[in-house]
């Protein structure tokens, strides 16, 4: 294999297609794996018009799954040079209506899915003795807005996995590093589980409304992924908020989200 290689999981759709084509781009090998094996093929029919690449069906809440990519991976390319965790979902509502089922759905998905492609491909880049893994997190694992807290949770444990990986496989050879967007315009509503209407229409209109799409946010990260940066927060307003957030006193930061959160709730009123 000449050109480098990557494996993208949620590749077929939204941030995890852009991020592909951009790749693609670039002229790497690029394999994509996700669940959806109708948009799989448009997506790979896009990027073998751009050069290399492949599409496995992947469920990363099956670390088997996984396993085979990374197998096919080996067999097939040689090995893989980056791979990105970015298979995810979204939710929306009250701590106190939020289903435990939906609960464990989202864990199951945005957390567990990332430790699982984490674990896969650290033992292959172990082996070859280099690699990059790139967790797809959020603003939301940064900063925790109301009727979030299974999204925020989730999104803070992969910035907290992240930042542990870092560390203990640096003597590996292996770069880290997590990805904190904030909304832009891209299918991520079209997964969401809210507990009520309203929580449901405030994030689909986040996301509509949002200034930036899936391909600048792509191309944005791909310049930050090439650099090695660890955190990559590719908005400026949330490196902002981020620096906030840890500068302030705790009881600043939060009657300033307070009072945003009510000029939100005042705003979707007059909507």
């Amino acid at each position: 294999m000449g050109s480098k290689r990557v494996f993208i999981t949620g590749g077929a759709s939204g941030l995890g297609r852009a991020l592909a084509n951009r790749f693609a781009d670039a002229g790497y090998s690029v394999c994509i794996g996700d669940v959806d094996d109708g948009r799989g093929a448009e997506a790979l029919a896009e990027l073998k018009a751009k050069g290399q690449a492949h599409y496995v069906n992947c469920d990363v809440t099956k670390e088997h799954a996984l396993q085979s990519a990374a197998d096919w991976l080996l067999s097939n390319w040689g090995g893989v040079d980056i791979v990105i965790n970015n298979a995810g979902v979204a939710s929306a509502g009250g701590i106190a209506e939020f289903s435990m089922d939906d609960w464990e759905w989202i864990v199951n998905i945005n957390l567990l899915g990332v430790v699982r492609g984490c674990k896969v491909f650290t033992r292959l880049m172990r082996e070859q003795g280099s690699g990059h893994i790139v967790n797809i997190a959020s603003l939301a694992g940064l900063i925790y807005p109301p009727k979030m807290a299974s999204y925020c949770a989730t999104k803070a444990a992969v910035v907290a996995l992240s930042e542990t990986m870092s560390l203990e496989l640096d003597a590996d050879n292996i770069n880290v590093s997590v990805v904190c967007p904030s909304f832009f315009r891209t299918n991520l509503a079209e997964s969401v589980r809210a507990s009520d209407a309203d929580s449901q229409a405030a994030t689909q209109r986040l996301v509509n409304k949002a200034k930036l799409g899936a391909d600048e946010i792509a191309g944005r990260v791909f310049n930050s992924i090439e650099k090695g940066e660890f955190y990559i927060l590719p908005h400026p307003e949330g490196r902002s908020i981020w620096r906030l957030k840890r500068w302030l006193p705790f009881k600043r930061y939060r009657a300033m989200m307070l009072k945003q959160t009510a000029r939100m709730m005042t705003n979707k009123r007059k909507g």
